[in-house]
């Protein structure tokens, strides 16, 4: 297997690494402390096309493979990893909205979407609905050409300050099978929105609860077909383990380098802690997990875009993987920095605030492992690494 980059991947690496160093890194302790959603700055994404990585071309966008998009994520991580985060949702969303809307509703919204001119938020997640989305509650009862939706969704990132939602909704029976997706203007009536979440991290995201208290939508704004919004939720997670994967790594990354600098500049006893054996075997670590799961993450890619049959259980195990090594990473990062780890001068405690979270979004490690052993168990060991 080549690991190589192509010249393509490596001029994308090269634009986000720009972008990310320019745009997104000397404001990331600003966006953090004051809870600023940079809108702007997405929109300068946009013009870059990072707004519409893996979106059809037909809608606008420039159809990437989930590899080159993950190359371009890593780099902008790096810079802000809750900015990377929402512009992955963001990516994932439009995306569905590309691929499974008619065209009156691309032609609508897509042009905007691809731009970051407007931004789009995805609803999945329910008061009572979290690990188990297949048993979300909210629902849309068609009524002529409309459908009325009733409920909430939380832990809606963007909510409140985004154009348009991506929601999925109980239009049949029970389970799967009765979820369907809707386009739903974010300023439809009959929409409120909570209080602005206080995170531990991510604060450069609004996090808010969603309620819908008879929303008419219209049917053409469905999402494929009745029934079909399970499965386009599954595909996107796909994806967006991916995504959540990456900005981990991504982050790992440069706290690695900024720890890396550190203790080559700190000296303790007369000599730079570099030179001590237990700071160089805890950097050899850090640096072997780290690439360790970023090839992990790269394969999962890889497998997504080749449509293999396994590609599930690899998004899931390099989810699980990757966002466990991430925080760990920039947790030893802050221990290297030692107290001034800990404070806001440096940059350590924000990498530990915003990759704790990974851990737990676009299905909880817990739930990854699941994933994972029940292919394990059904189809044998071998099957999975083939």
């Amino acid at each position: 297997m080549d690991f190589s980059l192509s010249d393509d991947q490596r001029a994308f690496v090269d634009s986000a690494r720009a972008f990310s160093e320019g745009a997104l890194a000397p404001n990331a302790a600003e966006w953090d402390e004051k809870s600023i959603f940079p809108k702007d700055v997405l929109a300068q994404a946009g013009e870059l096309g990072f707004m519409g990585m893996y979106t059809p071309e037909a809608a606008g966008g420039l159809a990437m493979s989930r590899l080159d998009a993950s190359l371009i994520v890593e780099e902008l991580a790096k810079g802000c990893t809750a900015t990377a985060a929402f512009l992955t949702i963001h990516n994932m969303a439009t995306n569905m909205v590309g691929k499974y809307c008619s065209q009156a509703v691309i032609d609508a919204w897509c042009p905007d979407l691809v731009m970051g001119s407007k931004l789009a938020s995805y609803c999945l997640t329910e008061p009572g609905a979290g690990s188990d989305a297949a048993s979300l509650r909210t629902s849309a009862v068609q009524q002529g050409d409309e459908y009325v939706v009733n409920g909430a969704k939380v832990f809606i990132s963007g909510a409140g300050d985004t154009d348009v939602l991506v929601v999925m909704l109980r239009t049949g029976g029970t389970g799967p099978k009765g979820i369907s997706a809707l386009l739903i203007p974010a300023d439809a009536e009959g929409i409120s929105y909570g209080k602005k979440e206080e995170k531990m991290g991510w604060n450069a995201q609004p996090t808010r609860m969603v309620t819908f208290d008879n929303v008419r939508v219209p049917v053409a704004n469905r999402l494929g077909a009745e029934g079909q919004g399970f499965a386009i939720a599954m595909e996107g997670l796909d994806g967006g383990r991916i995504n959540i994967a990456t900005c981990s790594i991504g982050t790992a990354q440069q706290a690695l380098e900024e720890a890396a600098a550190y203790v080559q500049e700190r000296k303790q006893f007369d000599t730079a802690i570099a030179e001590f054996q237990a700071i160089q075997f805890k950097l050899a670590d850090m640096l072997t997990e780290l690439v360790a799961a970023r090839q992990m993450v790269r394969l999962a890619a890889s497998k997504l875009d080749n449509q293999d049959s396994q590609a599930s259980t690899y998004c899931a195990m390099a989810k699980r993987f990757a966002t466990d090594v991430g925080f760990n990473v920039c947790n030893d990062a802050l221990q290297l920095f030692g107290g001034y780890g800990y404070i806001k001068e440096y940059p350590m405690e924000r990498h530990v605030r915003d990759t704790r979270v990974h851990q737990i979004l676009e299905g909880t490690n817990e739930i990854m492992r699941v994933i994972i052993s029940r292919r394990l168990l059904m189809d044998g060991a071998l099957e999975v690494i083939k």
